[in-house]
């Protein structure tokens, strides 16, 4: 499928957009990070020098009788503490060597090291502080983005793509299978969402398929409408009268002819939709039928900082509050960006 000219014309006006084109940007980079948080945030070591070989504890689980240690019990079959052998290395100055992560603390394991009981306030060991259950706040926070930003990609790619195959192909056939159609999705689209994830949730145990598939269920609606309505116009054009003559057939009409050319409301409905997929699963995790724990989400976390014993443990709020707030925001103005460069308005001529 080949973008036309005005298609085109729209993609360099969004880069010439500063504050559309530098969001995506900055974005796509935090969304790339957040793919190996395992290297940016977790208590395994990247890599192990130990007399003369190479372990690589993020791909592989390694005992503490590997590395010649011990736990407080004198056991040596349980995992190897990375932290430890590192402080153990460095003091021994034996050519043995520890690479850990920038964030050396997992999202699940908690940290009691400290005289006073979770949660604990920011320090240099962690640097956004600990959640009631002692986890590192940054871990869960990086974890989370990564969680919420892939949901939601995977949600609005599947409802996007099948809203504009259903859409399509009402406005592109029309007749009875437009009128059966619809009447469907109208009935489709009365039925509760939140009272549906609620009750599935009683029957099914929440976890980050289920949702997704729950919410794919209601995803495509919108997108039905707006690609019905442009196929409809678009059908009637001149260009695709002159394909049909021409003996196009009925598929080579839709893909190389009629979507390239009904893809402004796509493109533009596409950034409010992950604004919408992200805060849904956020309010889904904060009433507790979201993910399950001890998942990283952002909506657990607030659920955290509202709680009334923590009300005045300020960084469990902070953390949270401002990283939705600044992926929102992004995203939102991506949305406005590409609003403005998609508008008919920029490339219609009147004599």
């Amino acid at each position: 499928m080949r973008l036309n000219p005005i298609t085109r014309k729209r993609l360099q006006r969004f880069r010439r957009i500063r504050r559309g084109f530098y969001s995506f940007v900055i974005l796509a980079s935090l969304t790339l990070l957040s793919l190996f948080s395992n290297y940016l945030a977790n208590r395994r070591a990247i890599v192990v020098s130990y007399e003369g070989s190479l372990y690589f504890p993020t791909f592989q689980y390694h005992d503490m009788a590997t590395f010649g240690q011990q736990d407080e019990y004198g056991f040596e079959d349980v995992e190897a503490d990375y932290l430890a052998l590192q402080a153990t290395f460095d003091a021994a100055d034996s050519g043995n060597w520890v690479i850990m992560p920038p964030v050396p603390h997992d999202p699940y394991e908690p940290d009691f090291d400290y005289e006073k009981p979770p949660p604990n306030a920011p320090d240099s060991r962690h640097w956004f502080g600990t959640d009631s259950q002692g986890r590192d706040v940054f871990a869960r926070l990086l974890y989370g983005f990564r969680i919420s930003i892939l949901f939601a990609l995977i949600l609005v790619f599947v409802g996007q793509a099948a809203g504009t195959a259903i859409g399509s192909l009402q406005g592109f056939l029309g007749g009875r299978f437009d009128i059966y159609s619809q009447r469907f999705i109208e009935v489709w689209s009365t039925l509760p969402f939140l009272y549906v994830v609620i009750l599935l949730a009683t029957f099914f145990k929440p976890g980050f398929l289920l949702l997704l598939a729950i919410m794919s269920l209601f995803e495509w609606i919108r997108m039905t409408y707006y690609m019905r309505t442009e196929m409809y116009r678009e059908k009637t054009k001149e260009y695709c009268l002159a394909a049909r003559s021409f003996g196009a057939s009925r598929w080579r009409l839709i893909f190389r002819h009629l979507l390239p050319n009904c893809l402004t409301p796509l493109v533009t409905i596409t950034p409010f939709a992950i604004v919408g997929a992200i805060s849904a699963l956020t309010a889904l995790d904060y009433l507790g039928y979201g993910l399950p724990a001890p998942t990283p989400s952002w909506g657990e976390m607030i659920d955290q900082a509202l709680a009334s014993h923590n009300r005045d443990k300020i960084w469990l709020s902070v953390a949270p509050f401002s990283a939705i707030s600044i992926t929102l925001l992004l995203v939102t103005l991506i949305g406005e960006s590409i609003r403005e460069a998609f508008d008919p308005k920029q490339y219609a001529h009147y004599r």
